[in-house]
């Protein structure tokens, strides 16, 4: 009986390091979940940082089947009439496989206060963020646009 107990948990033991490698393939395609930032705006005066989660893939070369981004937004200047801005430039594929750009802005005016955020997008092929410190207005300017450089949070290719 002691023998018949010693080779079932060796039986045991040999069945589950014969599926430690299946394991390991399984969470190999499971969804990437990362923290960034925080990031600041010129002068820190405004600072963004939050996280993403890619969804899993089994081919590197196609884009993630969506992207989640989330994350908070906050204001360092005393001036109310001073904004800090989280700008999202994203690149998603159509059902035909053409290239688009789409943009989120992110404002929060009051010092200290956080402005949270979450979007979703599909077909991602690259998540991209700018943080600024601007006047107080409706969308960000041309400056906070185009200044400057853009971080890159997620490429589907890396």
């Amino acid at each position: 009986m002691t023998l018949t107990r010693s080779l079932a948990g060796v039986t045991l033991a040999a069945g589950i390091l014969a599926l430690a490698p299946l394991a390991t393939a399984t969470a190999a395609h499971a969804a990437t979940a990362k923290s960034w930032g925080p990031y600041y705006a010129g002068g820190s005066k405004a600072k963004v940082s939050g996280s993403l989660i890619a969804a899993a893939k089994n081919d590197p070369s196609l884009p993630a089947p969506y992207v989640k981004v989330s994350g908070k937004a906050t204001s360092l200047t005393h001036k109310s009439s001073t904004c800090g801005w989280a700008l999202f430039r994203v690149s998603y594929f159509d059902a035909a496989n053409k290239p688009h750009l789409a943009y989120r802005n992110y404002r929060t005016c009051s010092y200290g206060a956080k402005k949270t955020f979450a979007f979703t997008v599909k077909n991602v092929g690259e998540v991209e963020l700018k943080v600024c410190s601007e006047a107080k207005a409706a969308k960000p300017s041309l400056n906070c646009q185009y200044a400057g450089t853009w971080k890159t949070l997620y490429a589907y290719y890396k």
